[in-house]
């Protein structure tokens, strides 16, 4: 209490009431108060947390074949699809499969339930056995990467969130591809029709073995809980656009290939129906080295004639891409349309530059100009209206990068992008685009329009250059060299280059080599035919041919 003048204590006044009602009007004071959350659990309030929504709900106006079934029709369809690609060839039929995630039945009812049969089977109430026939599968269907974070995050270990928002993960003990354990398998029609032999890559396999390795595959994917199933396209052509399905079972492999491959829109995906080709990704599981054609335990299958592609023993996502690539390989050629490994960038003009070379060669680099208008990075088509971009994404080397050699590389590395096999700091999460401690084929897979001027659609005009990447590991070849058209046809034809440490299992340094049409991994006919083309194309064009070397210069 304080002193009057009297030296007496005076009596302190109370404090003004602070008036918090709302008031009318501009007043100061205003209720800061709100009402409870209408929710008793916090479950109940997680699921307030998150508004419902039909990813697959067509769009106002769609006319689809499909758009006047009913919502749990179109989804009882959609699942009955996906069993019937999960379907065991010995059973006859498909796994039971329920849409969502397995961790958060314990708090929503299952919405649907389909088997690939005669008939509807609806979810029973009993526990679920562990045996593969009688367990559910959950299908997480194209999910949002989002979604796809918090998968890796939670259940993959090695899965982590870097300073930039980039998911990093890890490939396993593969971090390239394994062109030695591909295999095609040989039919009355192949036969005839692909390169085999000498300097081939497709080696032969039979049917039989297929179908035990594909069993084996999906045996496994079917004995989850949960598997992922990517619906996409491949070609910015409509014309000639190609509907794939991948079914894996790591969210970091479904990431990779919805960053990749060409994301439909709502109503695309709402009619997509049976996909031409499937990929079933068990990489996780090992194929059986005794099996005959086997000679390790990874095996990369593809039969052309049931559409399919099998992956055992490698967890690195590139074969799925690689694998599809190989197989427009094959399908363009007999539409007349020319399938090109090579990167491809306009400029403000509409002049269209192409960049053939293999993988760590530089065609991701020379395409992502900032001054042009990217079309692609590594796979394209060359049809008589034009180029289109096969992929909906790009897949860059990241080992040395750096936002002044590369801004628009180091600026797509964000949330969404993968980044695989890449050192980090334990603490901040800062990437060490230099530490190669477990390979040098670090990537970052981003959709392509994270690169700013990346032209959408991707197609885009005949080209006026054609230029061979030749990555020279003798230093021999000079810098930059015009070639006339049978200049172009000798180089293209023959592909010297190199061959760049980590792109492919047990390569440690530069190393010479020649790869017919600068991709001859991914070929599927002769390299002749492929060469035909692009010799008829480029002089129909008037398209001119450059050699550039960007290896080792005036020796090593």
């Amino acid at each position: 209490m304080a002193a009057n003048g009297t030296g007496l204590p005076m009596a302190r006044k109370p404090l003004a009431k602070i008036v918090t009602d709302d008031k009318q009007g501009n007043g100061m004071c205003h209720d800061d108060s709100a009402k409870g959350v209408k929710a008793h659990t916090i479950d109940e309030l997680h699921f307030l947390q998150k508004k419902r929504s039909a990813p697959t709900t067509p769009l106002e106006g769609n006319q689809g074949a499909f758009a006047s079934l009913p919502d749990d029709e179109r989804r009882r369809q959609q699942l009955q699809s996906i069993s019937a690609s999960l379907a065991s060839l010995t059973r006859g039929t498909g796994p039971k499969v329920v849409r969502g995630d397995p961790a958060a039945k314990s708090s929503q009812a299952v919405e649907h339930v389909a088997h690939h049969h005669h008939h509807h089977v609806e979810a029973p109430a009993i526990s679920v056995s562990d045996d593969s026939s009688l367990k559910f599968t959950h299908v997480l269907y194209n999910l949002s990467p989002a979604e796809l974070y918090e998968q890796a995050v939670k259940y993959e270990k090695g899965s982590f969130i870097t300073s930039s928002g980039a998911l990093a993960t890890l490939s396993g003990a593969k971090t390239g591809r394994s062109p030695r354990d591909k295999r095609v398998v040989m039919d009355d029609t192949t036969q005839n029709e692909l390169w085999w032999g000498r300097g081939s890559p497709n080696i032969e396999m039979d049917e039989h073995t297929f179908l035990v390795n594909r069993e084996r595959a999906v045996d496994y994917l079917n004995s989850l809980d949960k598997v992922f199933v990517n619906d996409q396209f491949l070609n910015w052509d409509p014309q000639n656009r190609i509907k794939v399905r991948i079914v894996s079972a790591r969210a970091y492999h479904s990431l990779f290939m919805h960053n990749m491959c060409i994301r439909p829109t709502d109503e695309e995906l709402e009619n997509f129906g049976t996909p031409d080709f499937t990929i079933y990704n068990a990489g996780q599981f090992p194929c059986n080295r005794y099996t005959h054609y086997m000679t390790s335990s990874t095996s990369i299958d593809l039969n052309l004639a049931r559409k399919e592609m099998v992956i055992l023993g490698t967890q690195y996502a590139g074969e799925m891409k690689k694998g599809l690539f190989s197989v427009m390989h094959y399908l363009m050629p007999k539409r007349q349309i020319l399938s090109l490994h090579s990167g491809c960038n306009m400029g403000i003009d509409g002049d269209v530059a192409l960049f053939f070379g293999l993988s760590g060669t530089g065609k991701t680099t020379l395409s992502t100009d900032h001054n042009r208008y990217l079309i692609g990075d590594d796979e394209h088509c060359w049809s008589d209206y034009g180029v289109s971009n096969i992929e909906g994404g790009c897949y860059a080397k990241c080992i040395d990068l750096s936002r002044e050699k590369e801004p628009d590389i180091w600026n797509a590395i964000k949330f969404g992008t993968v980044l695989e096999n890449v050192v980090f700091d334990e603490h901040i999460r800062e990437v060490e685009y230099g530490d190669k401690s477990v390979t040098e084929n670090t990537r970052a897979a981003y959709p392509i329009e994270y690169i700013p001027n990346a032209k959408l659609p991707c197609i885009g005009p005949h080209p006026k250059n054609v230029i061979l990447l030749a990555c020279d590991a003798f230093g021999v070849l000079p810098p930059v060299s015009k070639l006339n058209l049978a200049q172009t046809m000798y180089h293209f034809i023959s592909g010297y280059t190199a061959l760049v440490a980590g792109t492919e299992d047990g390569i440690k340094e530069p190393t010479a080599t020649f790869s017919a049409c600068f991709g001859a991994a991914f070929i599927m006919l002769h390299p002749t035919k492929y060469a035909a083309m692009l010799a008829e194309k480029m002089q129909k064009h008037g398209a001119t041919g450059w050699l550039v070397n960007t290896g080792w210069s005036g020796g090593r």
